[in-house]
């Protein structure tokens, strides 16, 4: 089995050490996932840039996580499930949305549920949306450029769902009583 390293700032590559140190700053502690990524310069800044960018994007935070948590959910990443139940119930997502995205549940509210909705169809279709998925997501409110936000949410995830597959990256002790499995999905 291939063994990956969860670097240190004194153990990671010179190229990674800036993007951790920032990290570590923002989160008060260095999440297992970032400390992976170091072992490649350019995966852990591509991680860090891409999420600041995609909080930039016209979603609110809990449309952010509503993205994050579905791609989370149906590329089964415990690790990222239980890291962004955290940072979900840190920025104030109502308790029945989490517990309905840890669940693949339908959302109460039509827009979200068109959000939650549309980011699964971009996810398990790669892509590959018909022209009924596009109206439908239009239809509630939502824009052409959060079209094209949803896809970078989704390679956001991309990026740390298939990295934790790969690397099987411990749930950090920040995140564990948010743990979640595919067969017990509820449990947090």
């Amino acid at each position: 089995m291939t063994n990956f390293t969860i670097h240190t700032h004194d153990t990671a590559p010179e190229g990674s050490r800036e993007t951790l140190q920032g990290v570590q700053q923002a989160y008060g502690f260095l999440p297992n996932l970032m400390a992976t990524f170091a072992e490649s310069p350019a995966t852990v800044e591509a991680y860090a840039v891409l999420s600041g960018i995609f909080e930039k994007s016209g979603f609110t935070p809990t449309e952010q996580q509503i993205v994050l948590m579905t791609n989370n959910r149906l590329n089964n990443c415990t690790y990222c499930m239980a890291a962004h139940t955290t940072i979900s119930k840190m920025q104030n997502v109502p308790e029945d949305v989490i517990k309905a995205l840890r669940t693949g549940a339908p959302l109460a509210d039509p827009r979200l549920e068109a959000l939650r909705t549309f980011a699964a169809k971009v996810n398990q279709n790669r892509g590959f949306v018909d022209e009924a998925d596009l109206e439908a997501f239009l239809a509630v409110g939502y824009t052409k450029a959060n079209i094209l936000e949803v896809i970078v949410g989704t390679g956001l995830k991309v990026l740390s769902n298939y990295t934790n597959h790969i690397a099987n990256t411990p749930v950090d002790n920040a995140f564990r009583a948010n743990a979640w499995s595919a067969n017990k999905p509820e449990a947090a």
